[in-house]
């Protein structure tokens, strides 16, 4: 750590969670403030009594240096006094934040032992030369029906949750990190309410995956700056973890929207020019910045990026959902407590599908998806009053059956035990003339004995 650069500056306002400080020009260590980098601000002589706050440089312009001020401005004067420490803001990075909690800055939050002698790395560096990256080419498998067999998760990909509030959209995020075959897990919630952090926690405890999950949780009950470091902290572990120790890193984020949100209100404190409904004009370039993140390193590992991205209103064309939208590699969209396999998306899921999964993978998840839309134009006749014929009834009856073994996010099940039960599910309500399949595959995944049962 450099030596801190003590400036007795001239705070010339404070406006939210946002100072402004002057800096003269004419001192010498004022070309060292660069931005990114820490200060502490504390009370003024006659005013011992405020903390510490850290702060982080957010703009130059100048002699003027706005600082964000992570734990609030409440207490402090424009008396106080500002000091740079000369770095950006750092993450503690050791085996030993395995299994542990950090806050929006960095500190334990889950009663451990505190690590302020471990290593340290910055966060929010450059993301990787495009030349170290490669075609991503495996999957991570999650036991999750809809995710492995119609839009498998690939490891490198940067993917949301398209959901809106009410949906149980962290449960399934919870599901996918306990269940995923990642070596490392790092989580971020952003804006979570206590219960959810709760319940993230106990989730990967039960599950047993805990030991080698790292978690980095902004509640709603801490200032609205320190929700800006969240995803920071944790892509710059995950990223440590795949490059330095070859991990496979799966990093999930909940909820990107309310990340956007403090951008928003950071913005505001800032004096920026709003932009599409009030969000600040470069929310793509900040958004992409994360997600880049993501990334098949050669000969090293990978960090993959599944995130949560809630939608005000169910609103695709909402700024923060539009513009992930044009960043990710698909989504996954969780409405009426299912995976709507219609409004879900996979792009890379060709890289894998029937090269490194079972060689009828692509023809299962083919065959049931056009029965399942089949099933549901049946639906529409049904409720119509329209006459039914008796394929129509055989595919009512497969619809059942699929929402029922495949949709629920509660169902868990190894990938080649999801085909096994497409092809029962498919006999129990079709001909093998009726499939529309390469008949080398029907001959021989095609459970003939469950047909004639159900003839």
């Amino acid at each position: 750590m450099s030596q801190l650069l003590i400036r007795y500056s001239r705070i010339l306002e404070i406006i939210g969670d946002i100072v402004k400080v002057q800096v003269p020009a004419s001192e010498d260590s004022s070309s060292q403030i660069s931005f990114g980098d820490l200060a502490l601000i504390e009370g003024s002589t006659d005013n011992q009594d405020v903390l510490p706050r850290t702060a982080q440089v957010i703009l130059l312009k100048g002699e003027e240096v706005s600082l964000q001020v992570f734990s609030g401005t409440k207490g402090l004067s424009t008396h106080s006094v500002v000091r740079f420490l000369g770095r950006p803001m750092e993450v503690t990075f050791s085996p030993n934040i395995l299994g542990r909690a950090f806050s929006g800055t960095g500190s334990p939050i889950d009663g451990g032992p505190s690590l302020a002698d471990e290593p340290k790395i910055e966060i929010d560096g450059p993301t990787v030369n495009p030349a170290r990256r490669i075609l991503a080419s495996r999957m991570i498998r999650t036991d999750v029906p809809m995710i492995d067999v119609f839009n498998s998760l690939v490891e490198s990909q940067k993917i949301p949750i398209f959901s809106v509030a009410g949906e149980p959209y962290n449960q399934l995020l919870a599901r996918i990190g306990s269940q995923a075959d990642a070596d490392i897990i790092v989580f971020g919630g952003i804006g979570l309410i206590f219960d959810d952090y709760h319940f993230f926690r106990k989730t990967f405890e039960d599950a047993g995956v805990s030991a080698r999950t790292t978690m980095f949780v902004h509640q709603g009950s801490d200032p609205t700056v320190e929700a800006l470091l969240v995803p920071d902290m944790a892509l710059a572990v995950a990223e440590r973890y795949a490059v330095n120790e070859g991990k496979r890193v799966l990093v999930l984020l909940t909820d990107m929207t309310a990340y956007a949100d403090a951008l928003k209100e950071v913005g505001i404190s800032m004096e920026h020019v709003p932009s599409n409904r009030g969000y600040i004009g470069d929310l793509y370039s900040q958004l992409a910045r994360r997600y880049e993140k993501a990334c098949d390193y050669k000969g090293a590992g990978s960090v993959t990026i599944l995130s949560v991205t809630t939608m005000p209103g169910d609103d695709v064309t909402h700024p923060v959902p539009d513009n992930t939208g044009y960043i990710t590699e698909g989504q996954f969209y969780l409405n009426n407590g299912v995976i709507d396999p219609f409004g879900s998306l996979s792009r890379l899921k060709q890289h894998v599908i029937g090269k490194v999964t079972r060689e009828d993978h692509s023809q299962i998840m083919n065959t049931l998806i056009r029965f399942y839309a089949a099933a549901q134009d049946a639906e529409q006749k049904q409720s119509m009053s329209f006459d039914l014929s008796e394929f129509d009834e055989r595919v009512l009856k497969f619809g059942e059956l699929f929402h029922e073994r495949f949709m629920e996010i509660s169902i868990s099940m190894p990938l080649e035990e999801a085909l096994d039960l497409g092809w029962q599910t498919l006999a129990e309500c079709f001909k093998e003339e009726e499939l529309l399949m390469r008949q080398n595959l029907i001959d021989k995944y095609f459970p003939k004995q469950v047909a004639a049962e159900n003839a």
